[in-house]
C-alpha cells in the first residue's frame, strides 16, 4: 500500500496534479522481523484434514498423498510440484527433496506416506511422458504448472474438513509439524534440520509457540499490577 501510495503520488507530480512531490510524505511502515505467531493446525485437525479424502476416488488418492507428504515431512509445495518418479528410492526407502537453491536432499520415507504413493502410482497415475510424480487429473496430462496448485488442493481440503484457519496455505502443514515437534520436546536446532533450514535463524520464529517456556521466562509488571 506504501509503495502504491507513492507510485501514484509521483505520478500526479509529473502530471502537474501537485505543485510538490507528495511521495516524500509518506511515511515508512515497519515490518519487524518475527512479529507474527505462525499458524498451525491441531493434532485432530490433521487427521480430519487427511480424512477427508475420498480415497475411493483418483484425485482423493492422489490428494492423500499429496497432504501426508506436507504434514508428515514438512515439504514445501514447490518441492510437491518438482518431484519426479525417480525421486522415490523404494529400495532403501528414502525420498529425494529438491529443496531451495537447486539443493537435493534425502529423507527417510515414512511407510504410510510410501503406501500412499504406491497406491497412487499403482491405481491412479495416468500413463504419459511426463517424469513428474505428481500428474493432473485432466488434459493436458502433466505436472502442476506451479505451487499455486498444491496450495489449491490444500484450501479445498481444508474446507472440506470444516477446518477455519487464517492461513490456508501449504506451509501450513509445514508450521504444524515444527509446532508438534517443539511440544513433543525437540529444539530449535533438530527442527531447522527437519525442515532443512540453511539459516538457523529462519527458526526461531518457532519458539513463539512455545508458551510454557515462554512463561518461565516473562518477567512480572513493575508493581506488582495483575
Amino acid at each position: 500500500m506504501v509503495n502504491a501510495l507513492r507510485c501514484f503520488f509521483r505520478f500526479l507530480h509529473q502530471r502537474g496534479e501537485t505543485a510538490a512531490n507528495l511521495a516524500f510524505a509518506v511515511p515508512t511502515v515497519a515490518r519487524w522481523q518475527f512479529s507474527e505467531i505462525p499458524k498451525f493446525l491441531q493434532a485432530e485437525e490433521v487427521k480430519r484434514v487427511l480424512e477427508s479424502c475420498d480415497k475411493s476416488t483418483g484425485t482423493g488418492k492422489r490428494n492423500y498423498a499429496i497432504l501426508l507428504l506436507m504434514s508428515r515431512l514438512g515439504l514445501r509445495s514447490g518441492e510437491i510440484v518438482h518431484m519426479e518418479l525417480d525421486d522415490i528410492l523404494w529400495e532403501t526407502g528414502e525420498i529425494i527433496v529438491k529443496g531451495k537453491s537447486s539443493r537435493d536432499e534425502k529423507l527417510p520415507l515414512p511407510h504410510d506416506v510410501g503406501q500412499a504413493i504406491a497406491i497412487y502410482l499403482r491405481d491412479v497415475r495416468p500413463c504419459c511422458s511426463s517424469r513428474r510424480l505428481f500428474i493432473r487429473m485432466v488434459a493436458p496430462l502433466r505436472g502442476f504448472a506451479s505451487s499455486v496448485n498444491v496450495c489449491t488442493i490444500v484450501r479445498r481440503c481444508l474446507a472440506k474438513a470444516g477446518t477455519n484457519t487464517d492461513f490456508k496455505g501449504g506451509h501450513l502443514f509445514r508450521h504444524t509439524l515444527a509446532t508438534n515437534m517443539l511440544k513433543g520436546g525437540a529444539n530449535i536446532a533438530e527442527i531447522g534440520e527437519v525442515l532443512r533450514h540453511q539459516d538457523p535463524n529462519a527458526t526461531e520464529i518457532y519458539a513463539k509457540v512455545d508458551f510454557t517456556s515462554l512463561r518461565t521466562i516473562a518477567q512480572p509488571w513493575p508493581g506488582g499490577a495483575k
